[in-house]
């Protein structure tokens, strides 16, 4: 079954009723541009075709209740109780339910709608978005959830400002510390293009990636390597950043040049150094990835897809053994270009391949790893497709 199929089902044994409508919203991976979002740089993610889909029908009760297949038991809340959902910790919310709960908490507070005007509503949710990968499927949740409710509630808000929002309920209602690049993917994503992201003034342009044309495929490689940012280190990488930034004089990385870095030599210790140069070095190759892909097209950017990772392992050593084996067993089997991908410590590599090289880059991480004593890797390709909406 298909989640579309499977978000209707649940809808019907939830209502009793066929759905209103159907909303979905997309994961996204990110080409390029690690840890710059924080530090008010430059991204370049896109929307996947794993999707998740809300069905929704319209109460007549003043209540709002969640459904996902995610969790057997429903959760609820009336209208009037919205505004303040989130307003102290210990809420009591399930996790899975603060998203689309947080996202109409957020919707509301950023509309000044008075939520006493409102029809009530139930949301199905199901979802194919692979959990795990760092392929956001959270962003997808608050996607399908924010559209649904924008379009039924008559919010008017755009897809940044529905962004927005969906940044708004996991900082604050889910109190996960992300920033906004996730949730402007999912929300802005164009078939076959990626979104070109300026952090600082989330300003935004579609850049075509032009794979399609060309016959290539981007490969994920799941390492199964669970994140461990619990641990502390992706806290002590914000920590040398801000540092870096206050001992240079500056805002945030983002106002330094690569030709500021040999100045940097001299204020900053080795581990701050390093820091500090994969941002700068980051976010130029960001931008010269997306001028490449407007001149030159896809081919030409796995140089920049390799420094990048590169970048990661040496300076701002957040990659791991099985990251480093997915990149250098996927460049070995012929990718162009190769890269881990996300927050570090675990998660995923990507590789941009020849259509008919994904089984043979496939088989040959899995036999690196093998080779390694790791764990087989999880491998399937990923389409840049469109973004969030209702679905026809």
């Amino acid at each position: 079954m298909s989640a579309r199929a499977a978000a209707e089902v649940l809808l019907r044994q939830l209502t009793g009723r066929e759905p209103d409508g159907v909303w979905s919203a997309p994961g996204r991976a990110n080409l390029i541009g690690e840890h710059t979002d924080y530090n008010e740089g430059f991204v370049l993610p896109f929307a996947i075709e794993h999707r998740t889909y809300a069905a929704v029908a319209r109460r007549d009760d003043g209540v709002v209740r969640v459904a996902s297949t995610f969790d057997e038991n429903p959760v609820q809340a009336p209208l009037a109780a919205l505004p303040t959902l989130f307003d102290r910790p210990g809420h009591g919310i399930p996790e899975w339910a603060s998203y689309p709960l947080g996202v109409a908490w957020a919707a509301l507070a950023k509309t000044g709608v008075d939520p006493a005007g409102l029809p009530g509503v139930d949301i199905a949710i199901a979802s194919d978005v692979p959990i795990g990968a760092g392929l956001s499927s959270s962003a997808a949740i608050e996607g399908a959830a924010a559209s649904a409710l924008n379009d039924l509630w008559e919010l008017g808000l755009s897809g940044l400002d529905l962004a927005k929002v969906g940044r708004v309920a996991e900082n604050d209602a889910v109190g996960a510390p992300t920033g906004i690049m996730d949730q402007v993917a999912s929300m802005l994503g164009r078939a076959d293009a990626a979104t070109f992201l300026d952090c600082r003034t989330l300003a935004t342009e579609s850049v075509d990636l032009g794979f399609d044309a060309e016959g290539l495929r981007l490969l994920v490689i799941d390492t199964r390597v669970t994140h461990s940012h619990a641990t502390g280190g992706y806290r002590e990488r914000r920590d040398a950043c801000e540092r870096g930034a206050a001992a240079m004089g500056v805002p945030a990385l983002r106002d330094l040049l690569p030709d500021d870095l040999e100045r940097a030599r001299g204020l900053l210790d080795d581990v701050t150094l390093r820091r500090v140069r994969h941002i700068v070095t980051e976010n130029q190759r960001v931008q010269d990835t997306v001028r490449t892909l407007r001149g030159r097209g896809p081919r030409s950017i796995g140089g920049l897809l390799v420094a990048s990772h590169a970048s990661m392992r040496d300076d701002f050593e957040i990659s791991t053994p099985e990251l480093d084996t997915a990149v250098d067993a996927a460049l070995e089997a012929g990718a162009i270009g190769a890269r881990m991908t996300g927050g570090g410590f675990g998660g995923a590599a990507i590789a941009l391949v020849e259509g008919d090289a994904v089984e043979r880059v496939a088989d040959a991480a899995a036999r690196a790893f093998a080779r390694r004593g790791f764990g087989a890797p999880r491998t399937f390709t990923v389409t840049p497709s469109r973004g969030a909406g209702r679905d026809a």
